[in-house]
């Protein structure tokens, strides 16, 4: 496949990609040298934006049919734990009757709508079977030092090395929350690589112990009406978002990034870099995080407006995983010398996409446990 008259973020003029064996094999300016190539489609994209697969950085993919559930603002996710078990057990009782495949497939089809190519899955490893997207789950998982036992024998488990040590940590706004990164860091006794999730009361001093912090502002201003300064802990870490769950956070992923641009702590290249080269070089994944040859085509193409965090998810007219096609505007996909095979069509803000899979099919199976889901596109059946 060639994509024809792309623009790249942050350069002049149109580009072409050339796409093969899953990979990027050529980007130049000069469409002429793409001539010679016997390619199955070539598809005009008329100068919309072409970035690389974005990269979600923590999400609980099976925590996503859940509605947003909080009572008042918390001073820490202690707090909130035990208060939305309490006052909110009977939606919550009632999502977890979801099986757990139904609602995993549920939070994988949340990243992908919002053009994420890869997700970092926190929890229990799971079992993913014909990945549309990267469920990367190449770290070791704990999930805070109050909800997780043992959380310290765990960390300093001598025979699990290699991958980073992932937790939540200073989800909060009180003394008690920036103590218990304290209390982390002095826990990593044989000095594990370790990854914070949120660290909203983490100082400069402490990120300098994380190799990297995972910064969900929407989940955390939601729950605690405040969230990490990252003006001053991005030169002591390496800073890469997190949209969290639908249980915290608004199912469109855009609104967070809106929230992110709009806290003034981040520029629109940086947030850019958070969901592209940072988690690719923080995850170690040498394979994604840019467009470059001989990287994976996992690829973003987006209406080019001049103002890329102004989007939504229906202003995304492609998204490639490994070199196919997982969502393709349905005009362009009208044009394609390649049929779609096993591609719903679903209207997102008022725009058909052609995504793959049985969206219809997984909606009535959700919907069959859970009448209440909120549903964000619809699925035409013309």
């Amino acid at each position: 496949m060639i994509l024809h008259d792309v623009s790249l973020y942050g350069k002049q003029g149109f580009h072409h990609i050339h796409i093969s064996k899953g990979k990027i094999a050529v980007i130049t300016a000069d469409r002429s040298k793409l001539s010679h190539i016997s390619a199955d489609d070539r598809v005009e994209l008329n100068g919309a934006m072409a970035l690389p697969g974005f990269i979600n950085s923590h999400d609980h993919l099976d925590f996503n049919l859940f509605p947003q559930l909080r009572n008042r603002i918390y001073r820490n996710y202690t707090e909130w734990g035990p208060d939305i078990q309490l006052i909110n057990k009977d939606i919550i009782q009632q999502v977890q009757k979801i099986p757990r495949s139904l609602r995993v497939s549920w939070g994988i089809y949340k990243n992908l709508l919002n053009g994420f190519t890869t997700v970092v899955n926190h929890g229990e490893r799971l079992t993913v079977r014909g990945e549309l997207i990267t469920v990367f789950q190449e770290c070791n998982s704990l999930h805070s030092p109050a909800f997780e036992k043992g959380w310290k024998w765990k960390l300093n488990n001598p025979f699990k090395t290699g991958q980073p040590m992932v937790m939540h940590t200073g989800e909060g706004t009180d003394a008690g929350a920036k103590s218990e990164i304290d209390e982390v860091i002095a826990g990593n006794i044989i000095k594990k690589r370790m990854v914070a999730v949120h660290g909203v009361a983490m100082n400069e001093e402490q990120a300098g112990y994380f190799e990297g912090l995972v910064w969900c502002p929407a989940s955390n201003y939601f729950l605690l009406d405040e969230t990490a300064d990252i003006r001053k802990l991005k030169t002591k870490t390496n800073v890469v978002f997190g949209t969290d769950s639908t249980l915290t956070a608004p199912w469109n992923a855009w609104e967070h990034f809106r929230q992110a641009i709009h806290s003034d702590m981040v520029k629109e290249k940086e947030l850019l870099d958070m969901l592209t080269s940072n988690p690719a070089r923080l995850w170690r994944m040498n394979d994604c995080g840019e467009l470059g040859e001989q990287k994976s085509a996992d690829i973003l193409v987006v209406k080019n407006t001049g103002n890329l965090f102004s989007l939504d998810p229906g202003d995304i007219q492609l998204v490639m995983h490994k070199g196919n096609i997982r969502l393709i505007d349905d005009h362009i996909a009208n044009r394609l010398n390649s049929p779609l095979k096993d591609f719903s069509r679903v209207m997102i803000n008022d725009y058909v996409r052609r995504v793959q899979g049985d969206l219809a099919l997984l909606t009535h199976e959700v919907k069959k446990y859970f009448p209440a889901a909120s549903i964000p596109f619809s699925v035409d059946n013309e």
